[in-house]
């Protein structure tokens, strides 16, 4: 701190210069220093104020700092924590994370479980009504498959009248829809047209039994025979007159001799006839006239004919398996065959060969390749009845 130098007045001489007046009086010198020294003063004062001021400052500025310092400590040691929270937090969610995958699992084991359980106490639940359904159901399609394997209604509708007893007995009300379905089922099959297998079969089984007594073209008539052989019977069996006769002749008192030549004569007719018809008959076999139509069944051979007869046995064999496989037009064929091979080589005027063309044509005619009606009706109601329980 510099002091103002002090500075004499202008009109005041200086003290090395003699004085020629009188001198000053002391008291007034003092009075003259005083304005200088309150300068000196005031400016120490001021001084001293702004030392006091530069001393505060600096002691704020000190403060400032170790706020400062302290609070960059504070936030090193915040950041630090901050840090280890993180790893923490890091951790834990990582720790989450395996938990709740470990709880995923298991919920959907438990899910999985839950399903199951509830199945298990769907299944153990399930009424009587319900198993009849089911077992209605089940029966209606064995029976349609029985009737597609034979090609008969009878299994279909035996089943459906069944059912509709079974159901008739449980007096369910929301069953009532599945028996009008029934009734509406077996009235519909009821009425469709089906060949009967089981009775078509049992026709070709009679037929391919009577191959062997159907006459042949060629064959030398046994059936014709027969009338020439009538008359060969015993006259006595013919003509029992004449012995009652005899006998009446003996009782009333004739000979013996005319009794014994009765006899006699009535033997010698009886060799006569009997002769006489075997000797036409054989005249008969002998020459045989007869038109020839188709040459091939004239000149058929009798091993030809047994050939013949088993080749119509196998035909009807297999008109048979074709309908029991459900191959009807198969069927037909071999019936047609077997129509066409009677009417070639067989005698049609006779009554056997005529009855079995009559009824291979029949058969013909009742081999309808018709599908088995299916009982949809049934089947939908059932399967509304069991969804809806």
């Amino acid at each position: 701190m510099s002091t103002l130098p002090s500075q004499n007045p202008p009109d005041q001489p200086a003290a090395s210069a003699p004085v020629a007046g009188p001198a000053a009086p002391p008291p007034a010198a003092p009075a003259a220093a005083r304005p200088g020294q309150g300068l000196v003063w005031m400016a120490l004062l001021l001084a001293a104020i702004a030392l006091v001021f530069t001393g505060m400052l600096w002691q704020k500025l000190g403060l400032a700092q170790q706020e400062l310092a302290r609070r960059a400590q504070e936030s090193g040691a915040q950041a630090v924590e901050a840090r280890t929270l993180a790893a923490q937090a890091e951790a834990l969610t990582q720790e989450l994370q395996g938990r709740l995958t470990v709880a995923e699992v298991r919920l959907s084991e438990v899910s999985l479980q839950r399903s199951q359980l509830e199945e298990l106490m769907l299944a153990l639940s399930r009424s009587r009504d319900d198993n009849l359904v089911q077992d209605l159901e089940s029966a209606v399609k064995l029976a349609q498959q029985q009737a597609q394997l034979t090609g008969s209604t009878q299994p279909m509708v035996a089943a459906l009248r069944a059912a509709d007893q079974r159901i008739a007995r449980a007096a369910q009300p929301r069953l009532n829809p599945v028996q009008r379905a029934i009734a509406r089922d077996i009235d519909r099959i009821q009425a469709a047209a089906l060949a009967d297998i089981p009775a078509l079969v049992l026709r070709l089984d009679e037929l391919a039994r009577q191959v062997d007594e159907w006459p042949v073209l060629n064959q030398v008539g046994l059936g014709k025979a027969a009338p020439a052989d009538a008359p060969s019977r015993r006259p006595d069996a013919a003509h029992p007159e004449p012995a009652l006769e005899g006998s009446t002749a003996a009782a009333s008192g004739d000979t013996g001799l005319s009794d014994g030549w009765a006899r006699v004569s009535g033997w010698l007719g009886d060799v006569w006839t009997r002769s006489w018809n075997d000797i036409t008959r054989s005249g008969r076999e002998l020459v045989r006239v007869s038109r020839i139509d188709r040459p091939e069944a004239a000149l058929l051979a009798p091993e030809q004919a047994f050939f013949l007869r088993e080749n119509l046995k196998l035909k009807l064999l297999n008109a048979r398996l074709g309908l029991l496989a459900r191959q009807l037009s198969t069927s037909q064929a071999d019936l047609l065959a077997v129509e066409v091979a009677i009417a070639r080589y067989f005698d049609t005027s006779a009554a056997p060969v005529a009855r079995a063309q009559a009824l291979v044509g029949r058969l013909r005619r009742d081999l309808v390749d018709t599908d088995v009606p299916r009982p949809d009706e049934t089947l939908a109601a059932l399967a509304a009845a069991a969804g809806g329980r």
